[in-house]
């Protein structure tokens, strides 16, 4: 599952995160945490909690 995001330093939509790993906010939210391929940047995506465990499901990390 290739998990995208918005690079702020690109400027680009729909950056396919590098190692990307799932972690959980203090409210109980989800984001992925990965870095841009270009530019190493970090990149952080807001996600459901469906999305996050499908995420989980397909291979990518968890970090909580």
């Amino acid at each position: 599952m290739a998990i995208t995001a918005y690079c702020v330093k690109c400027k680009e939509k729909g950056v396919e995160m590098q190692s990307p790993a799932i972690h959980q906010t203090k409210k109980g939210g989800f984001m992925a945490k990965g870095s841009c391929g270009k530019c190493s940047t970090t990149l952080c995506a807001i996600m459901s909690k469906e999305k996050a465990e499908a995420a989980v499901a397909s291979g990518v990390s968890k970090a909580y």
